[in-house]
């Protein structure tokens, strides 16, 4: 499987619902939406109420990162505004188990994002609820970041992980993706690629989209 997820916040702030529509019409399989409340991480995006209006433009589904403390307390608002994935943050949660239920319970896909220290061994325990890990191949917080090399032995690690235990919890990876080292990663294990710069900033947003889920699934079906 191959998912190209490009995140809009690499799009233009003023023209999103045009950004979406371009990847969409490019055959992207989600859209990537990063939410930072300023804590967590440094940088504040978006609320609820954009994942709402794009729910309105856009048949993908919309796959919600919550860079953000206390999860449980705003898990609620983007479930009512329609996001359909939705990822937290481990570190943030005070209740990892109670949290990926409230997602999961309102039919909605969960997974546990990893930050680039995060030791991956910490989903010993909620590993068989995820729908999906979502690695960080870059510091959360800011765009626009170099992808961390260590980051290749950690998607193999987790993909032969899942494999191990005959799981079909998808790797997600988000930070440095881009038309050079897509198929590299795709050979370490990784299936849905989250790409902002890589897309929105090529001067052709809808053919980045087409080759990397062109060379993403020349290595997937090999």
């Amino acid at each position: 499987m191959v998912l190209i997820a490009p995140s809009i916040l690499s799009a233009d702030f003023t023209r999103i619902a045009e950004a979406v529509k371009t990847v969409e019409e490019a055959g992207a399989d989600l859209i990537h939406i990063d939410i930072m409340d300023g804590h967590y991480v440094p940088n504040l995006t978006f609320g609820p109420q954009l994942v709402a209006s794009l729910k309105m433009k856009t048949s993908l589904p919309l796959d919600v990162h919550l860079m953000v403390d206390n999860p449980n307390a705003v898990i609620p608002w983007f479930l009512e505004a329609g996001a359909d994935w939705i990822s937290i943050h481990g570190e943030a949660s005070v209740h990892l188990h109670r949290d990926i239920s409230l997602i999961r319970d309102s039919g909605r896909k969960a997974g546990v994002a990893l930050n680039p220290a995060t030791p991956i061994h910490g989903l010993q325990d909620i590993l068989k609820d995820l729908d999906f890990v979502l690695l960080m191949c870059v510091n959360p917080g800011r765009g626009s970041q170099k992808f961390i090399e260590r980051s290749h032995e950690r998607i193999q690690h987790l993909r032969r992980w899942i494999q191990e235990q005959h799981l079909t919890t998808l790797v997600e990876i988000d930070g440095g993706v881009n038309l050079q080292n897509i198929d590299v990663l795709a050979r370490d294990g990784a299936q849905v690629f989250v790409a902002g710069n890589a897309v929105f900033n090529d001067p052709n947003p809808r053919q980045a989209v087409s080759l990397m889920k062109e060379i993403a699934g020349r290595v997937d079906a090999s």
